[in-house]
């Protein structure tokens, strides 16, 4: 079986094919890995980790939102959120008539090692922005945003940074390589049984750059 890591762009389908005739890139313009689908959903306006398998049993429960893992995304919201202003987020908001539930939530304090945008960010120049970390397990849909919005901190630039213990580290947009045995193990371990506490967003991943092969679209 295969089981890809994909750092995927901006503007790009979590798809392989353009059904709706939108004109936009998917999935085939990068990966050339045969049989392979998503395990997971991320926006054509999201960034970052997304999982690739042919395992079936994997990828439903990637899918399906009973059960739950966490994902770890680096959020830029517009204006300068304090603490207090994300506790909200820590005990659930209220979105489409659903409480969330509770994140953990935390201002990053720097600006994330990933590149511009493409096409870039529209800023509005009396507004500052800031980056947050937020972390869920659950996946609702356009959750990240939504829950922004309710605090009233909307999202610039959404990235998601990690999957359980994987992250997007050493990947450039566009690029994807092949997990090793013991990412495999941890995801499994994760998803089907014993957790694993996650790679923190504050702290570089050990034993994972230059595992697996690099390619890029």
């Amino acid at each position: 079986m295969r089981y890809l890591l994909f750092h995927k762009p901006y503007g790009v389908l979590t798809q392989f094919t353009d059904a709706a005739g939108t004109g936009r890139k998917t999935l085939k313009d990068f990966v050339s890995v045969p049989g392979v689908y998503a395990a997971g959903r991320l926006d054509a306006d999201s960034e970052g980790l997304l999982l690739l398998t042919d395992d079936g049993d994997l990828q439903h429960r990637l899918l399906d939102p009973k059960f739950g893992h966490r994902r770890t995304y680096w959020v830029q919201v517009e204006g300068a959120p304090t603490e207090e202003a994300l506790a909200p987020l820590r005990a659930g908001v209220l979105v489409q008539g659903e409480m969330t539930l509770p994140a953990e939530v935390s201002l990053l304090g720097f600006d994330p090692p990933v590149p511009p945008r493409d096409p870039p960010v529209r800023f509005r120049a009396a507004i500052p922005t800031t980056w947050i970390s937020l972390t869920l397990t659950e996946g609702r849909n356009r959750q990240v945003r939504r829950m922004t919005a309710a605090i009233g901190f909307p999202t610039l630039r959404l990235v998601r940074w990690s999957m359980e213990a994987l992250t997007i580290e050493g990947l450039a947009p566009g690029e994807w390589r092949s997990f090793n045995a013991a990412e495999l193990t941890s995801l499994r371990a994760a998803v089907y049984g014993t957790r694993r506490e996650p790679v923190s967003p504050r702290a570089k991943p050990s034993g994972t750059r230059g595992l697996g092969r690099r390619w890029r679209g």
